[in-house]
């Protein structure tokens, strides 16, 4: 008689989304390689270009079951109502965000961009949040921030190219390559206050599979620790997203993957909660009992 869990009828499946971007190979390469097969979990990865406020969208529907997200993005959005929990910092390193405007503005520095229309991907996006945090850094009235749904990175670069935004935030790395094509001009960087992204996902899910799901985040951080090891991490990244090698080195440098289950949960967040309270973003009752809320 078969074992039962050799009909492939009897794996769990799971669909996981994130950015399709230099973060996430870890979790490519591992499905690539079948670890999670070998555990007999079945993965469909979901490139969402969208970021943050797509992945919000496909927890809150359904689409997708785990979402590899921004940290300020998910505790917001879960502190707001959505019906997920925290799983485990993913990259514990904090986010470097391009500053970008048109190409040919005669915006130069932070304070032109004061009063200004910022392109972002969705609301309570990445972008979007970033942005006030630009604002808030700099003195700005918040309630004067003006924004404009884009979509995602190329909605982004066609806004300024078309002047329909002024400024528009994104991962630096990523958007390299359209600098050094002049499709705009990065005047500036803005870094996170707390780790980059956290692995996520929605509760019913993590009710029936919470064993397989931390099994997923430990196949993903082993994973991770060997690409960040290896000597050819640096050329695989480069060639797979388009990337100059330099920068990709300079990256590497900078990022690191967690490996730890506990690492940075409850402290990294209580910076994002305060974050999102002075910003407004959250009520104080909706910050009332954050680690009973954002938690598995």
């Amino acid at each position: 008689m078969k074992n039962k869990s050799s009909n492939p009828l009897d794996k769990l499946r799971l669909k996981v989304g994130g950015v399709p971007e230099h973060f996430n190979l870890p979790w490519r390469l591992a499905i690539e390689e079948g670890l999670f097969r070998e555990q007999n979990i079945m993965l469909h990865w979901s490139d969402m270009s969208g970021g943050t406020g797509q992945m919000i969208k496909g927890l809150e529907t359904g689409s997708i079951d785990v979402a590899v997200v921004l940290t300020e993005g998910i505790t917001k959005a879960i502190l707001q109502g959505l019906d997920a929990s925290i799983l485990r910092v993913y990259v514990s390193s904090p986010l470097c965000w391009g500053i970008h405007v048109p190409f040919h503005s005669n915006i130069k520095n932070i304070q032109d961009l004061k009063s200004k229309q910022f392109a972002i991907s969705r609301e309570a996006s990445g972008s979007h949040l970033m942005a006030y945090v630009l604002g808030a850094q700099n003195g700005w009235d918040l309630k004067e921030m003006r924004f404009q749904i884009v979509g995602d990175i190329y909605g982004g670069l066609w806004a300024l190219e078309n002047n329909e935004a002024h400024a528009f935030l994104w991962e630096k790395y990523t958007t390299n390559p359209y600098v050094e094509q002049k499709k705009c001009r990065r005047i500036n960087e803005i870094v996170t206050p707390w780790s980059s992204f956290v692995i996520a996902a929605r509760n019913d899910v993590i009710k029936d599979s919470l064993p397989a799901l931390n099994k997923i985040c430990d196949l993903v951080s082993s994973r991770a620790e060997a690409l960040k090891k290896s000597k050819r991490s640096a050329e695989i990244i480069s060639w797979r997203y388009n990337i100059d090698l330099y920068q990709v080195k300079q990256w590497l440098r900078q990022t690191e993957w967690n490996n730890s289950e506990a690492k940075g949960l409850e402290a990294q967040h209580r910076e994002v909660v305060a974050y999102l309270l002075n910003l407004e973003l959250i009520s104080e009752n909706e910050a009332k009992d954050w680690k009973e809320k954002l938690f598995t």
